[in-house]
């Protein structure tokens, strides 16, 4: 297998961990609302007549959620219960004609089902995840295996997603019948790939690249999905544009290992720069890991597993007032990207929409992508490696402090660093914004130990990237400081960030009067970035009806000359502060009731594409 992973066109949905053979399984479903929550005790699991729509009464396109028009279902609820039916032949799945002879698992894996899942597979049950936001999977072999192929097996999911529950993380989705203000149309269920995949018994299952700039390196924690009954040895192979970097042989017992590739052309300080990853050089790194069964060296030795992944070289932090990408200053210009489509709500109606999101911001002059309370398809992260976007990782937060609501997002957050650790695109972590679901955290000893805590946890697990405790203000142990400030005029952000005094700026109450750090928060002469500003409304040319639904903005443009000359206002101030390394404009595309997008909801810009680069990159002079 030579599938080289940096050359994929972005339809597999795990792209940094690439197999040959897959078989997706989105498309059409059988569908059931359980309000009365009947189906447990009724025994919908084991309904396998798909003949029989008693029950499971329509169709649903999988993975659209139900509230979303491209589902083919459009129904906002608000539900709370949901169950999927479909049919699996082993004919159909991609490999699994060998298992019978060859000792290979058939893996069952989903992207996202918002917010628990529990699935059953001819009525008897694999298991049960927690999280909608992050990925999980089961061996499916003892029933797919062995019998005959073109037998149908009836594959159950049952979703529960609670619209009420705030302890619950829900990001933007609304917790009321309706949108309101600032929170959209819910996204439950099945929301992202369903897909098979047939692998060895002793395979990998999770790669985690951490490059090594000055140690000339990349370290490699690898995670197999069972321990060995034999000693295997692991072979990695590094490649940039076809020539060698690195290669690496480890004798393997264990299920995890963690071990180093040298890369001797890094030490070459010289040549460093041209191969390292940015946003202006979205270079790839091709790696191909293989799981070699038998004596180490001998020629006996045979290949059992192999896939194909890729990593950046490239470094991400803070220091000397500024963010620094790979060891030097780089100034952020981002956006605000809410990841959200009219039809099809937090799923992207095709994977080519994906490319284009990364696509589009790229064009617009922005070089990063904050993504605000979602935690992006992989298969975005893919395009923002490939061409080169910076993104901050950011997750759904709950709405409450209580001991459920911590031990909820705790348990996802760290699951979507384990996801994401890998991708050179992701520059900082973020999991906190504005404080939700610690509101009281200026004076809550233990509400500022949880955004200290889930901090310290994130270093923990990857201490190669900045980490911001909580967005916008009100921090406790951030790498970078934040604020959120919504002046309408640049005359106001030219005086709030007009001046160099870090301490002045960080002490002093907020615009939303809160403080950017609390007292006792750590001081190590952290960057100040403005992460959120703007948020002009502007609806060019649309119907009355529509606009009357577009009602959110923090300040209103009357036309389109005018929307220029109060986006120039605002960028030029904040282009102009000498304590600012960064910002981010609030925001890429109109959403739901919100209209202060730089694009309407179906991605047309507002205003010409090179216009509004000149002036987000800070040439105003040549855009009006």
């Amino acid at each position: 297998m030579r599938v080289r992973a940096t050359e994929q066109d972005g339809t597999y949905p795990r792209p940094q961990l690439v197999r040959e053979g897959w078989t997706d399984l989105c498309g059409t479903w059988q569908l059931a609302f359980d309000d009365a929550r009947a189906g447990l005790d009724g025994g919908w699991a084991g309904l396998a007549d798909l003949a029989d729509r008693e029950v499971f009464d329509r169709d649903v396109t999988v993975p659209f959620p139900p509230e979303s028009e491209a589902s083919g279902v459009g129904d906002a609820g608000p539900h709370s219960v949901f169950w999927y039916r479909r049919t699996l032949r082993s004919a159909d799945i991609a490999g699994a004609d060998a298992v019978a002879t060859d000792g290979s698992r058939v893996m069952l894996r989903f992207g996202a089902v918002d917010h628990s899942a529990q699935v059953w597979l001819d009525g008897a049950l694999l298991g049960s995840h927690e999280g909608g936001q992050t990925p999980f999977s089961f061996d499916v072999t003892s029933v797919l295996a062995g019998g005959d192929p073109e037998e149908e097996h009836v594959l159950v999911v049952r979703a529960h997603d609670d619209p009420r529950d705030v302890t619950q993380p829900r990001g933007k989705q609304d917790w009321l019948d309706e949108p309101h203000s600032i929170w959209y149309s819910r996204t439950s269920g099945i929301w992202q790939p369903v897909w098979c995949e047939v692998v060895p018994a002793v395979s990998v299952e999770h790669l985690a690249w951490t490059p090594d700039l000055p140690g000339a390196a990349v370290h490699l924690g690898l995670t197999l999905r069972e321990a060995p009954a034999d000693p295997v040895t692991v072979a990695v192979r590094l490649e940039l544009d076809g020539q060698l970097l690195g290669e690496h042989r480890v004798r393997v017992d264990e299920q995890r290992i963690s071990t180093t590739v040298a890369v001797p052309a890094l030490r070459n300080g010289q040549a460093r720069q041209d191969m390292t990853w940015s946003p202006e050089e979205p270079r790839l790194v091709d790696a191909t890991v293989q799981v070699l069964a038998g004596p180490a060296g001998a020629d006996g030795e045979r290949v059992v597993d192999e896939v194909s992944s890729y990593l950046g070289l490239r470094s991400a932090g803070a220091g000397g007032g500024a963010f620094l990408l790979n060891g030097r200053p780089y100034y952020l210009r981002s956006v605000l990207g809410q990841g959200y489509w009219p039809t099809s709500h937090l799923t992207a109606p095709d994977a080519g929409a994906l490319r284009r999101e990364v696509e589009l911001t790229k064009d617009l002059g922005f070089n990063a992508v904050r993504v605000h309370q979602k935690v992006e398809d992989p298969r975005f992260l893919f395009w923002a490696d490939r061409l080169g976007l910076l993104v901050w990782g950011e997750t759904a937060n709950a709405f409450a402090f209580t001991p459920e609501a911590v031990r909820r997002l705790t348990t996802e957050w760290l699951d979507v660093v384990h996801r994401d650790i890998s991708h050179p695109c992701i520059v900082t972590w973020v999991p906190l914004n504005e404080s939700w679901g610690v509101h009281d955290i200026a004076t809550d000893p233990a509400q500022q130990a949880y955004a200290t805590g889930l901090a310290a946890l994130t270093r923990a697990v990857d201490p190669s990237r900045p980490v911001v405790s909580n967005d916008g203000w009100e921090h406790t142990d951030s790498d970078l400081w934040t604020v959120h400030d919504y002046a309408d005029t640049g005359a106001v952000l030219a005086q709030r960030y007009g001046t160099a005094d870090m301490g002045e700026t960080v002490g002093r109450p907020g615009p939303e009067g809160r403080v950017i750090r609390l007292p006792g928060g750590t001081d190590r002469g952290q960057p100040l970035m403005l992460t959120e500003f703007g948020g002009v409304r502007y609806t060019p040319a649309l119907p009355e009806e529509q606009a009357e639904k577009r009602t959110w903005g923090y300040s209103t443009a009357s036309d389109a000359e005018d929307f220029a000359r109060r986006l120039t206002d605002l960028l030029s101030a904040v282009h102009g502060s000498p304590v600012l390394a960064g910002f981010c404009y609030t925001q890429l595309t109109d959403t739901m009731q919100e209209a202060n997008g730089l694009l309407d909801e179906d991605r047309r810009p507002k205003l010409p594409v090179e216009r509004l680069r000149r002036i987000i990159t800070g040439r105003p002079d040549a855009a009006v």
